[in-house]
């Protein structure tokens, strides 16, 4: 699993903000200034949709004020559904998300995890990553599946 002081690695993602969806970097996308990363196992997901995301699109404001430039959400969805679930839940004014269809960067973080049991293929564990020009601070990751504790908005907002 990625660490502080592991650089972000380079692997095509697609970038989904208000503008529509692009291919892009990893690297590019998360090497921004400040940026807080989390990830979800999957869009719409119970857990994912009511309980994740919603403290990121509440909080974001005061997560910008400590000096973050860019929240983003990564999630092993096709850039479609991804920009459906964030058009969905009103984040597109507050997060930017990054579509990992194949899981590559998933699996380049060592943040995957296999759910095939389930029908969901590889997946995102639930986690946040605090980054700094490219290098990791540091990794919240989530012991459980369906907790939202050390990787929710507000045990990032107060670590930061």
């Amino acid at each position: 699993m990625i660490a502080p002081g592991d650089d972000i690695p380079s692997v095509p993602v697609k970038l989904v903000d208000a503008a529509g969806s692009a291919d892009a970097d990893a690297r590019d996308v998360l090497s921004a200034d400040r940026v807080v990363f989390f990830t979800v196992p999957g869009a719409f997901t119970p857990t994912c949709h009511t309980n994740h995301l919603p403290g990121y699109i509440e909080l974001a404001d005061q997560i910008r004020a400590r000096g973050v430039s860019r929240i983003v959400c990564g999630t092993v969805n096709d850039h479609h559904v991804v920009k459906a679930w964030a058009k969905a839940s009103g984040a597109l004014d507050a997060v930017v998300f990054i579509a990992d269809g194949n899981a590559a960067l998933c699996r380049a973080l060592g943040l995957d995890k296999d759910m095939s049991a389930s029908g969901m293929g590889t997946r995102y564990i639930r986690a946040a990553i605090v980054i700094d020009r490219g290098k990791v601070e540091a990794v919240y990751a989530e012991q459980a599946p369906g907790e939202v504790t050390t990787s929710g908005a507000h045990a990032v907002l107060a670590s930061l």
